[in-house]
């Protein structure tokens, strides 16, 4: 078994970077236990302080982008554009936490007055979300930058006052090694306490720091498989913890009569082909009048594929594709450009009819991570009621309508509304901004807990519980609920809601 970690260029299929060692056992235990000592002091620094170091952890970031995006763009192929685009929403989302800590509210403060006359009593209740502890953050293959090592789990938690330790994504450990060096540096100068942050490489690291005593909950952002793996894991404990998965998605789309023109078909091959289909928003199902098919054939026989993030995925997406050809429960449309290039893939759009969705739809939802669609095609959308219904728990669900389409809209949306977390009007699902009102989460399969998101200011949520003091006196309380409101937060003062 080999004892490094090697990144590979995917345009040539050949080695890129200098190796990385895999974290032994004995290291993952130094880092996490590092980690759990650094919690006990970043834990009670002032929300404020905490917001002043992740804007200069951002800043370091933007200083060290042009480096950051070299060695990203020579170990996933994704391209400079991309990938400084990236960045810069990883610099962002850090500078929003900011943001979410100097308001305050992420903390729900909550103060209840003493009430002896009601049954039963009510004494002096001051409730508030307190960090949890060491949060083990898994990279993901796709975002080598906005969902891995610095990317939303890592901010949300750090912002959060936990102390993180990143499981890099073996895709890409250069740019992993890169970015926890700004990372590190950066939290050094700004004091944050030694050994909040940490980072180990290779898969047997990633089970050893779900096993640890000192690690409170996971982040992870990957394959079905793999995230079930180690939420099984997390289960299984002799502590049980939390485990946060963003796993599969095939964010069905449904177009309606109205809105069924030609002029959609580029949007959709857009999206479909962005990133060369490796976004876990990706339009991978899409529900349409038959007469529509022809023209997204078209949008998508005129698109490129690109390079896979790395061989596996190439041939996870061959297999799958073909076996779906092969098959007598859809047709191939038609099929893309592939460039020349080692690991690249050409997109690819099937077709079949909602009757035989609806009778295998197990098999016909199955994900193929990439720029593969399937295009169900109806002649009434009443059709799509009960098929609708059934579909596995997903990150999004859209829906195209025209003006006279609104009320069947409306239909659609309250029956995606129980299977997706994100509904989308008139747009495509590609591209998550990073804002207070974003929800990046969904039933499984797409998360582990549907009531969680991992992009937006309540992602922090993840991080914290709550913790109830009951009759301590006011010089003993954290400040978010003394009685004086030091920090200015708004608080729920006997149930009404109080923003000074």
């Amino acid at each position: 078994m080999s004892h490094v970690v090697q990144g590979y260029n995917p345009r040539t299929g050949e080695p890129f970077g200098e190796p990385v060692a895999k974290t032994p056992d004995s290291e993952v235990d130094r880092i996490a236990s590092a980690a759990s000592v650094a919690f006990s002091a970043w834990s009670v620094v002032p929300a404020a302080d905490r917001a002043v170091v992740l804007e200069k952890v951002a800043d370091a970031l933007d200083a060290e982008s042009s480096l950051l995006v070299s060695t990203a763009d020579g170990e996933t192929a994704l391209g400079v554009p991309r990938l400084t685009t990236e960045l810069k929403r990883t610099t962002n989302q850090l500078r929003l936490f900011a943001e979410v800590l100097r308001e305050g509210s992420y903390v729900e403060a909550t103060l209840d007055t003493a009430n002896p006359d009601i049954i039963p009593p009510r004494p002096v209740l001051r409730r508030v979300l307190r960090p949890l502890g060491t949060v083990a953050v898994f990279s993901a293959s796709n975002f080598p930058f906005a969902f891995s090592v610095a990317g939303g789990d890592t901010a949300s938690a750090l912002a959060s006052g936990c102390s993180v330790v990143v499981k890099a994504h073996s895709a890409h450990p250069s740019t992993s090694r890169e970015t926890a060096r700004v990372v590190v540096d950066a939290l050094r100068e700004a004091g944050a306490p030694e050994g909040v942050f940490g980072i180990v490489y290779g898969t047997e690291s990633g089970v050893a720091l779900v096993k640890h005593p000192a690690v409170r909950a996971v982040g992870f952002t990957g394959s079905t498989g793999g995230g079930r793996a180690l939420f099984d894991l997390a289960q299984g404990r002799p502590d049980p913890i939390p485990f946060y998965g963003e796993l599969g998605s095939v964010n069905p789309t449904v177009i309606l009569p109205g809105a069924a023109t030609p002029d959609i078909a580029a949007g959709f091959a857009q999206s479909l082909t962005m990133g060369v289909g490796q976004f876990c928003t990706n339009p991978g199902l899409v529900f349409a009048p038959s007469e529509l098919v022809p023209a997204l054939g078209e949008a998508v026989a005129a698109s490129s594929g690109g390079a896979m993030l790395n061989e596996r995925m190439c041939d996870s997406y061959k297999a799958g594709t073909d076996a779906l050809a092969a098959s007598d429960l859809a047709s191939v449309v038609s099929t893309g450009v592939r460039p020349d290039e080692a690991w690249a893939v050409a997109p690819l759009l099937f077709t079949t009819s909602v009757k035989v969705f609806e009778e295998n739809l197990e098999k016909l939802t199955e994900e193929h991570f990439g720029p593969a669609a399937l295009v169900v095609t109806y002649s009434e959308p009443s059709e799509l009621h009960s098929v609708l219904a059934k579909l596995p728990g997903t990150l999004t669900g859209t829906v195209h309508a025209a003006e006279s389409d609104h009320a069947e809209a409306g239909a659609v949306a309250e029956i995606l509304r129980h299977v997706a977390g994100r509904l989308i009007f008139n747009a495509w699902p590609t591209g998550v901004a990073v804002a207070w009102g974003q929800h990046h989460g969904g039933p499984w399969p797409s998360t582990t807990n549907p009531l969680h998101t991992s992009v937006g200011a309540t992602s922090i949520r993840r991080w914290i519980a709550p913790v109830t003091y009951q009759s301590w006196p006011d010089a003993l309380l954290p400040l978010e609920l003394q009685d004086a409101n030091p920090l200015g937060i708004p608080r729920r003062v006997d149930g009404a809601l109080v923003v000074d």
